[in-house]
């Protein structure tokens, strides 16, 4: 299927969902050569992903991995680990400096969605490039990733939050590491990536890093199953809503999909420059992230509670965005977000080791 699939997708042809399985199936299993996956990943990222290509590689890399179970209180809020990857560091990035362009903003939200009541299961990844994935700056914060499955229900369960380490629950994937370390384009694997967190939850808030994959990757929710969702773009800040400039936001709910542009003004909340946010390494954004969890007030915060209230949005728990910045407000106020920091931390610590193979 492998090689047949390269020279349709080179003809500019989209695959059908069902030979998109097919086609993931075999690459998870380890059948594909580098080469042919560097064409894959390639072709499809020119030709442009199809909604059902994306729903069925989705479907098979979820077939094919572990599982987290989750209340109906819980939400997805993982992004598409754009910087990882060699095209956005050099599109954001300035020579020689060894930072990400913002902190890790989905971390610190996932502490405060947690906070205000939601079950949240996040799962990220490490990287070697020097930017910092969630991986590296949890395990910064303290956090021992090294834990089992069952350990990892038991969190979630116990806790209301339980952080991933992605490749223990994708083994498959780590065929195309290697194809996607050489090749250092965006692709397909940093669309469904968000996708296929172990949780799958029916709500989901969802960054993507152009605008125009918001109302595509909204329809690849809705041929998901989720019941409701946004899906973001944000100006200068990219996979996350921005307080820099407008967000192109699209909206899944009762099985209607809308688009529309908005503003930091349109939340109240004052524009900021990009500096504002900024982050540094994974030691120094996990000292942010503590100080947004101990109360310091200021653009960080103002971006963490706008990006939760998405998260309280699409869950039910408030009806505005307006509503849910207050509310991501008064759990960073009463310190609940950097006490279940504080419980997972404690948690994970007190796991046995558990042994896996670096990926």
């Amino acid at each position: 299927m492998i090689k047949e699939a390269i020279v349709r997708i080179a003809q500019g042809d989209d695959l059908h969902e069902g030979e998109m399985r097919t086609l993931l199936r075999e690459i998870l299993q380890g059948q594909a050569t580098q080469a042919q996956l560097g064409a894959l990943i390639t072709g499809l990222r020119m030709k442009g992903e199809s909604v059902a290509e994306i729903v069925g590689a989705a479907r098979e890399v979820q077939a094919e991995s572990l599982h987290i179970d989750l209340k109906d209180c819980g939400v997805n809020i993982d992004r598409g680990e754009i910087n990882i990857e060699d095209e956005t560091l050099m599109n954001t990035c300035k020579l020689g400096e060894d930072c990400t362009n913002t902190f890790n903003v989905s971390t610190a939200t996932a502490l405060v969605v947690a906070g205000g009541g939601l079950e949240v299961v996040k799962h990220g990844y490490r990287t070697d490039s020097g930017f910092c994935g969630s991986a590296d700056v949890l395990e910064s914060l303290g956090v021992n990733l090294d834990i089992s499955r069952s350990d990892a229900q038991r969190c979630v369960s116990e806790t209301g939050i339980c952080f991933l380490y992605a490749p223990l629950f994708h083994m498959g994937l780590s065929h195309v590491a290697g194809a996607r370390r050489e090749i250092g384009i965006r692709s397909i694997f940093n669309l469904i990536s968000p996708l296929v967190n172990p949780a799958n939850s029916q709500y989901q808030v969802l960054g993507v890093y152009r605008p125009d994959l918001t109302e595509k990757m909204a329809k690849v929710l809705q041929a998901l199953g989720r019941k409701s969702a946004y899906v973001f773009c944000g100006e200068k800040t990219l996979d996350e809503i921005s307080i820099c400039g407008r967000t192109r936001i699209t909206r899944l709910a009762k099985g209607s999909i809308e688009t529309k542009d908005v503003s930091p003004e349109d939340f109240g909340l004052q524009p900021r420059g990009l500096q504002d946010i900024s982050g540094g390494n994974a030691l120094e954004n996990a000292g942010i992230i503590r100080s947004i969890l101990e109360g310091e007030k200021g653009p960080r915060r103002d971006m963490v509670a706008v990006n939760a209230a998405a998260a309280f949005v699409i869950a039910g728990m408030e009806a505005t965005f307006q509503e849910g910045i207050k509310r991501a407000g008064a759990v960073l106020d009463s310190g609940e977000a950097g006490r279940k920091l504080g419980i997972v931390i404690d948690f994970t610590r007190q796991c046995a080791p558990f042994v896996r193979k670096e990926l």
